[in-house]
């Protein structure tokens, strides 16, 4: 299930205290095409882009670069923000003007056409020392599919992920016929109590405020797209048993009928107004629920998401660096400066995330609660980061995801079919991955 509320916002910070990177110089080299080799001093200047930072965190960005810029005499960053209205937006017409930054902060779905249009580093082989830096999974989720094997290269040094448990509401659950101590672990679990918790509350209280997002696929295991990313394959028997099963709680109104609309935006409403009794979201959510509903939030019950792989859901943030960049070496030092697990420790002490540096999750912040209400979040979502998976495909548009909604909905409302409906979404998915689409 998607998140309801509180998804992964762009937030980042950084702290002053920094890991300095040894030595001067940076050796490397680049294998996609317009991609040169990565030599000389770490000097000069270079150009460094976030996404909705300034207004929180101006005053520690501007110390953090100031002690790079001391570490290495003669450097000089040069700090650009952007709101997060039109971002997308900037980095296409900075594209198309090559003026694109030295460093970006880029999602996975964001570095997905720059990379495919040649203007990423290759960081596999210009940094081919930094991997070892980061999480497994985390660094595959910067991985860019391609049907050429070896083009299949990162584009991103990792910087922060984040996840989320589920909230479930302990007292709809046993006024309605649930256990509040046993809420669904499988999708057959969630079926089968949601058409329970309907029934016993006539339809008044939904368990669902949401249609499946294409992640719910991947929760649920259905293959997403094929090995080189070429196309769509989640009209399989697998996807179609999971949209039955929404159809079958959405016919019993255990999923709300708003979901069905593509704009909707309610149901974390619904769930802070107790008309729903499964969401998800983040600490910043159980906070608000500490202020604005009490009753609420003194029947709160935290889940782990239900997962038929075994595997969370995981979103990332991280830092590209511009091939047609005059200064690759300096860009990969201060992107890596950044996400080192120093600075990602003292980063994700600030700020509601987590660190993608390997070993990082194990300290004692991320498995230790210490009686607050982010503590208890922050514990149960580091658990999932161990192996969580970006299920959403970096080639999947806002228009695609559009028309799987559109579909989805038309399906539930039985004007054809759950396969129909995956069919008709793939079919135009697959049209519009194709270039002349």
């Amino acid at each position: 299930m998607r998140l309801a509320r509180g998804s992964t916002t762009v937030l980042a910070a950084m702290t002053a205290a920094v890991l300095a990177l040894s030595g001067c110089g940076l050796g490397g080299s680049g294998t996609q095409p317009g991609n040169q080799s990565v030599t000389g001093e770490i000097k000069g200047q270079v150009s460094f882009q976030t996404w909705n930072l300034k207004s929180k965190f101006g005053d520690y960005f501007t110390g953090l670069i100031a002690e790079f810029e001391k570490q290495h005499p003669g450097t000089k960053i040069e700090w650009l923000d952007q709101p997060a209205d039109g971002y997308a937006d900037k980095l296409s017409a900075d594209a198309t003007a090559g003026t694109l930054p030295d460093i970006m902060n880029l999602s996975p779905d964001l570095a997905y056409p720059l990379y495919q249009k040649k203007l990423l580093l290759d960081l596999d082989t210009a940094a081919p020392e930094a991997k070892k830096d980061y999480l497994p999974n985390a660094w595959a989720g910067y991985v860019m599919p391609s049907a050429d094997p070896a083009l299949r290269r990162n584009a991103s040094f990792p910087w922060y992920l984040n996840t989320g448990p589920y909230f479930y509401n302990k007292q709809l659950f046993g006024q309605n016929g649930l256990d509040p101590n046993k809420p669904p672990k499988t999708y057959d679990e969630l079926k089968e109590q949601a058409l329970r918790l309907a029934s016993v509350s006539g339809g008044k209280v939904a368990m669902l405020g949401q249609t499946p997002g294409i992640e719910d696929f991947g929760l649920f295991g259905v293959p997403l797209m094929d090995e080189g990313g070429t196309k769509f394959t989640y009209n399989d028997t697998k996807g179609v048993q999971l949209l039955e099963l929404y159809k079958a709680m959405y016919d019993a109104k255990a999923l709300l009928p708003e979901a069905l609309s593509a704009t909707y935006t309610g149901a974390g409403a619904k769930f802070l107004a107790q008309q729903i009794a499964l969401s998800s979201g983040s600490a910043y959510d159980l906070q608000k629920f500490r202020t604005d509903a009490p009753g609420l939030y003194a029947n709160i019950g935290i889940t782990e998401p239900m997962s038929n792989t075994g595997k969370a859901n995981m979103y990332l943030q991280g830092l590209s660096i511009a091939a047609q960049s005059k200064n690759k070496p300096t860009a990969i030092a201060f992107a890596r400066f950044v996400t080192n697990a120093k600075n990602q420790l003292a980063f994700a002490k600030i700020v509601t995330v987590f660190p993608s540096t390997a070993g990082t999750l194990d300290d004692g912040f991320f498995t230790a609660e210490d009686g607050t209400d982010v503590g208890r979040v922050r514990v149960a979502a580091a658990k999932q980061l161990a192996n969580a998976v970006n299920y959403t495909p970096v080639q999947l548009s806002d228009q695609m995801k559009t028309i799987l909604r559109n579909e989805i909905a038309n399906a539930m409302l039985g004007k054809q079919s759950a396969k129909q409906a995956l069919d008709n979404a793939v079919a135009q998915s697959d049209k519009l991955l194709r270039p002349n689409g």
